[in-house]
């Protein structure tokens, strides 16, 4: 069987604005597909959409959009242009941490943010999107979890809450969505070398870079890659989920650092 082509196939890519949302955005752009790029950040989005149209997209189309609005990703969606609306491929990549506190003295303003994006914005932009792959016969959805829903790690239990959550919805999504063409698949990757923990450390710059000192983590550009292998897989191929690493991370809890620090 021949593996699926993307080229001319309309993609939507939730966080598209950095990271590994703009990565899978270039990815994607090399492979001739049309993107649909969405994100809170509408200049950084504007550079994105630029760089994927030198790279090969055959059109883009930018949304500025916050997925924890329901109303407004519903409205997003309905009001696409009829030559946008056949969305075929969906990646659900819009997602944060924030803070790194013990869960009993966690900040509340925290947790809301986390569940908000990573957990009720996952559901309310896959609610407006599937049900028309389901009606059309064809798509395919690619949730972003982590390699933090499978282990728990210290400081990070909301986090990799939200993520574990990630994993029963791809799962439970699959299952719905049984007898139809419609494909599910979850990325788990572990350390990613992205805005990831300046955003989690609201900003402190310093304290992020620590968290990739002593080890060669993962690149954007690593889970784009593996996302267009799994989308681009013969149509009978459902890959289910994919967990990557570092070579120098071996979980969530285990890391190993030239220093000899953990």
């Amino acid at each position: 069987m021949p593996n699926v082509s993307l080229k001319g196939k309309i993609v939507f890519v939730t966080g598209a604005s950095s990271g590994i949302g703009a990565a899978a955005a270039i990815a994607f752009a090399a492979e001739g597909a049309r993107l649909l790029l969405a994100a809170r950040r509408a200049g950084r989005l504007a550079e994105v959409a630029s760089l994927a149209l030198e790279h090969g997209a055959q059109g883009v189309h930018s949304i500025h959009m916050d997925v924890r609005n329901r109303n407004a990703v519903q409205r997003c969606i309905d009001e696409l242009p009829e030559e946008w609306a056949p969305i075929e491929i969906l990646i659900n990549n819009a997602g944060l941490s924030r803070g790194m506190e013990k869960l009993y003295t966690g900040r509340f303003e925290d947790w809301d943010e986390m569940i908000d994006t990573n957990v009720k914005g996952l559901l309310y932009v896959t609610r407006a999107v599937v049900p028309g792959m389901v009606v059309r016969g064809r798509g395919h959805v690619v949730n972003l979890g982590s390699m933090a829903g499978e282990i728990a790690y210290p400081n990070g239990a909301v986090y990799c809450a939200t993520k574990a959550a990630v994993h029963a919805i791809n799962d439970g999504l699959r299952e719905d969505v049984l007898g139809t063409p419609v494909r599910v698949t979850t990325i788990n990757p572990g350390l990613v070398e992205t805005e990831f923990s300046n955003v989690r450390f609201h900003g402190d710059a310093a304290r992020a870079a620590k968290v990739y000192q002593g080890l060669t983590p993962l690149t954007p550009e690593d889970i784009a890659d593996t996302i267009v292998w799994a989308v681009t897989r013969p149509a009978h191929v459902n890959i289910a989920r994919i967990s990557l690493s570092a070579v120098d991370q071996a979980n969530s809890l285990l890391v190993h650092r030239s220093d000899g620090a953990n």
